[in-house]
């Protein structure tokens, strides 16, 4: 897949505090690419040096192959932070003068209303609009024009659960019609049910990158993955003690009848079945567990996540 943007080294100073230090990746045309990291990782100062609102200290950045440039920008649906909607109009009328604003995208209002799923309140106040649909209208007002690419900043800040499970549909959706989406975020359990791709920054640094798999498993340069495994047989006592001297594991957990066990990537379920039977214990359960993001953050930070 061909990048849509390449961000090549970019480091940015505010005073002597670095907010990014020579963080390159680069985002693939038609993926939900999230940019992870707890408040203060550097996120929306990077997203604000390719929307080109901030300047960055060192490095550069490329969309479709191309310095930025104004009429690039107009190309770009971006959501940095709430616009400033005037409460006593309606969501029709304050899209309308947001098309007015960007010269462009009047026709697009009863379509986009109806994407965001706001054509039947489209006559509402927006001030009777609640905190999700305020937002589905703020996200309806990036799509006037037709952008093949949207930008994102937490764009499900401060919504309920029912409000960040339309945001995270909207997402998808918006994806599946062809849209490059980029957004940042704290929130992990966010970013491993709606992208594709996914970059971890902590204290400006870039932790890793890759699709959301590849840094579940680990990726090369990434110190040792910690997989999770869980298994059972007729003796959980029995099997605790012949695991705790096979070399490799990391930490054993007896839980209702069966063993959850870290064990290094190298360590594979085979290789565990193999030893054990060679123990003398013939498992009955053996189960490679599916590491959440949340769980490879932590390996990848060693810090804990924040919600």
């Amino acid at each position: 897949m061909s990048a849509v943007l390449a961000v090549q080294n970019m480091t940015k100073f505010y005073g002597k505090v670095r907010a990014l230090n020579d963080v390159s990746f680069s985002v693939p045309k038609g993926s939900v690419f999230g940019i992870l990291g707890p408040n203060g990782s550097g996120k929306t100062t990077l997203l604000g040096i390719v929307m080109d609102i901030l300047k960055p200290t060192k490095g550069n950045f490329l969309w479709n192959g191309q310095p930025g440039s104004n009429e690039q920008r107009k190309q770009i649906g971006t959501l940095l932070e709430t616009p400033n909607f005037y409460h006593y109009l309606s969501g029709q009328k304050n899209l309308q003068i947001a098309a007015a604003i960007k010269g462009r995208g009047k026709e697009d209002i009863p379509k986009v209303l109806e994407k965001v799923n706001l054509f039947q309140r489209k006559d509402s106040k927006f001030s009777t609009y609640s905190l999700g649909m305020k937002q589905r209208l703020a996200i309806a007002s990036t799509l006037l024009g037709n952008p093949d690419i949207l930008v994102f900043d937490e764009p499900t800040n401060g919504l309920d659960p029912a409000g960040i499970a339309e945001i995270r549909q909207l997402m998808i959706d918006l994806n599946r019609q062809g849209k490059t989406v980029i957004m940042a975020s704290h929130i992990l359990d966010e970013v491993e049910k709606v992208c594709t791709h996914v970059a971890i920054l902590q204290k400006g640094e870039l932790k890793t990158v890759g699709t959301v798999d590849e840094v579940l498993s680990g990726t090369p340069g990434d110190r040792v993955s910690i997989l999770e495994v869980e298994l059972a047989a007729d003796s959980i006592a029995n099997l605790e003690s012949v695991l705790k001297n096979l070399p490799g594991i990391v930490n054993i957990q007896s839980d209702n009848g069966t063993l959850n066990i870290q064990c290094e990537d190298s360590l594979t379920t085979s290789a565990i079945n193999k030893y054990c039977f060679e123990k003398g214990i013939v498992l009955s359960q053996l189960n490679l567990k599916r590491k959440t993001l949340e769980k490879r953050f932590l390996e990848i930070t060693g810090t804990k996540s924040e919600h």
